[in-house]
Formats: C-alpha cells, structure tokens, sequence
C-alpha cells in the first residue's frame, strides 16, 4: 500500500508542478514559445482553457490556471485520502491540500534554485529553454538577496540564502 501511496504522490506532484508553471510563468514573464512552454500549455490546456471561459486574467495573474491548481491539488490529495484509508472530508481535505500545494511551491523553487546554480557552474551564459526558464523563475527570488549579499570572490551566495530561506518555511509545514 505504502508503494502504490508513494508513486500516486509522485504523479499528483509531477501534474501540479505542471499547472504550478502554468500559473507562474506568466508572472515572472516566462517565454511561452519555447519546448518547455509549449509543453507546458498542451498538458494544462484541456483544464484551464474551459476554466478560462469564466475565470478571466487579473493583470498579469491567471486566475484560470489558479483555480485549476487549486482543483487538480484538491482533487489529488481527496485520492490520496481515500486510497489511504483516511476518508473524506471537506474540510479536512481542503487543509491537507492547500498544505501539500504549499510544500510543493517551496520544493519546486528549491529544486529551481539548485539547478540554476548547477546549469551555472557546467554551462555559464547558455541559452536553452530550461536555462531561460530557470532564469525566469528564480531571479525574482535571488534579485532581493543580492542586494544585500555581497559577492565574495566572485562567488554569488544569494542562491545559498534562498535555499536556506526556503527550507525553513518548509519546517511549519511538517
């Protein structure tokens, strides 16, 4: 039971990583037209695109691909629930999710971060669709912490900072 729980969990994440880039790549102006982005938009459109039908954008913020995170994590975390053994409840289900979605935001930036870093050292100044979107996603983080963390040698420790940052908002969520 613990295997087929694990390999559920794993899908859910991949799938809401998936609609979590949706609704943030317009945020941080992320390219829509590269591999990656189209990808993206041809996994979430047969959610969003309906969604989108009555939820329109708010400036720059997608409301469609919100409340299609917000859905899909719900829905995900209801199976869980219930392959688990756990029940159902609303309530309970709610709180369970929005905790989940919040550990996975903070993860998806962590695993952002580290290879950002990563892609920096082996591949300085390329120009991949990973690497822009990479790019896209933690430069809003990193860009505060660099105005205040110095360079020293040369070496950028803001992305250490980030990291710790974001593990310790993990903590609470234990």
């Amino acid at each position: 039971m613990a295997a087929i729980l694990f390999i559920l969990n794993a899908l859910l994440t991949l799938v809401v990583v998936a609609f979590l880039l949706r609704a943030l790549m317009p945020l941080v102006r992320a390219d829509f037209r590269n591999p990656l982005g189209q990808a993206v938009l041809q996994f979430t459109d047969p959610l969003v695109r309906p969604l989108r039908r009555v939820l329109g954008p708010v400036g720059r913020v997608d409301i469609a691909s919100i409340a299609a995170v917000l859905l899909v994590q719900f829905a995900g975390t209801a199976l869980l629930r219930l392959v688990a053994g756990a029940g159902f409840s609303i309530a309970v289900t709610l709180v369970t999710a929005l905790k989940m979605l919040a550990q996975t935001v903070l993860s998806l930036y962590s695993v952002a971060i580290l290879a950002y870093v990563v892609l920096s050292w082996i591949a300085p100044g390329t120009h991949s669709p990973a690497t822009r979107l990479l790019d896209a996603l933690c430069e809003p983080l990193l860009r505060p912490f660099r105005r205040i963390i110095p360079p020293i040698a040369g070496l950028d420790l803001a992305p250490v900072f980030v990291l710790i940052c974001l593990q310790a908002l993990q903590i609470p969520l234990r």
